[in-house]
């Protein structure tokens, strides 16, 4: 059923294979759903101590984020919930300018669950962590009856430590910064999408979904406060969130179509459906706003790096029309890009 590896180790005998109202009881079932499913998937010290909480030390200024995660279908090309709850997390950490360290993970399952499903959901969550180097050392699982959830929903909680080189915020944005996006967009709203509309095109549409972390680091470490702010552009895609920066800002922000980075299958797509990729969402991309004397640099080492091959310069930032962001078309025209005015796909993540 995984689009994106395969399980490191098969699913543990046990004496249940569908998850049951008694899972989320607190009783003997509820410790074997532990001890034979999660603690073995994600055993680490930390977790191994099974105290309500977590013990850690950790040095300097801390950042500290929050996400749940209710994508419909949770197995969708590309991944699925688990990864994705640890990946939008982790990135989250790291568009404040943090080294993520650590997650707590809240499941709430529903009743009649496969537990061959939760297995692989698990072994891709630690997948995830051991690709982002971060560990789960604490949690908690709940069950809902049977029509009460979609399987399973995820909260994830992050703390991490913030780069002792970042500076991230949207109040060091200046005239003349250059904005970066590492990778192609609209390409895990256009998976999901697919998916449930039962759609298939001639060339598979995977979800971006991955952490960016280490390549946030390296460029903080190599730039420190040219990077001026980071942000990923997850529900309400690449428009809402320069939206937010103009905003914010107080700057303008002038975009050129012909640099947006967007996969032809993807690009098909959305003419198919009559959707702008610039409001699709995406879930393993970022968007940076850099000085302009390091952007030509910056962009090389994005594009050096196996998370952000696909990077590519997007605009800048502009005196004019403060406030707004402003494309030039590829016949020359310009219009103002307005950020999303509703839900343009539900349950994207």
């Amino acid at each position: 059923m995984s689009y994106r590896f395969s399980m490191d180790c098969p699913l543990p005998k046990l004496d249940f294979d569908v998850i049951t109202l008694g899972h989320g009881s607190g009783g003997i079932l509820t410790h074997r759903l532990l001890d034979k499913l999660i603690f073995e998937a994600l055993r680490n010290p930390i977790l191994e101590q099974e105290h309500d909480g977590a013990f850690f030390q950790l040095p300097g200024e801390l950042a500290f984020t929050t996400d749940s995660f209710v994508v419909h279908p949770v197995f969708f090309p590309g991944g699925n919930i688990g990864e994705l709850a640890v990946n939008g997390t982790v990135n989250d950490l790291a568009m404040c300018g943090a080294i993520p360290r650590y997650l707590s993970l809240g499941l709430i399952l529903e009743e009649g669950l496969p537990v061959a499903e939760l297995w692989e959901i698990l072994q891709a969550i630690k997948h995830a962590c051991a690709e982002a180097h971060v560990q789960v050392v604490t949690g908690d699982t709940k069950v809902v009856d049977k029509g009460k959830g979609d399987k399973i929903f995820i909260n994830t909680t992050g703390v991490g430590t913030v780069h002792p080189k970042a500076r991230i915020h949207s109040s060091h944005i200046r005239s003349g910064d250059q904005i970066l996006v590492s990778g192609p967009i609209a390409a895990h709203g256009m998976a999901i999408l697919s998916v449930r509309e039962g759609l298939s095109f001639e060339s598979p549409i995977l979800s971006d979904t991955q952490s960016v972390n280490h390549l946030v680091v390296r460029l903080l470490d190599a730039f420190g406060d040219k990077i001026r702010f980071l942000r990923d552009p997850t529900r309400g895609g690449v428009a809402t969130v320069l939206n937010e920066i103009s905003q914010k800002s107080g700057a303008g922000i002038r975009l050129q179509e012909r640099d947006l980075p967007v996969g032809e299958a993807v690009e098909g797509a959305c003419e198919l459906l009559g959707l702008d990729p610039l409001y699709v969402a995406n879930e393993g991309i970022f968007i940076a706003v850099v000085a302009p004397d390091i952007a030509d640099t910056a962009l090389a080492m994005m594009q050096g790096d196996p998370k952000g091959q696909g990077a590519a310069r997007i605009g800048e930032v502009v005196d004019t029309h403060p406030g707004q962001v402003v494309i030039k078309s590829l016949i020359g025209g310009s219009r103002v890009v307005h950020m999303l005015p509703g839900e343009q796909l539900p349950r994207i993540c």
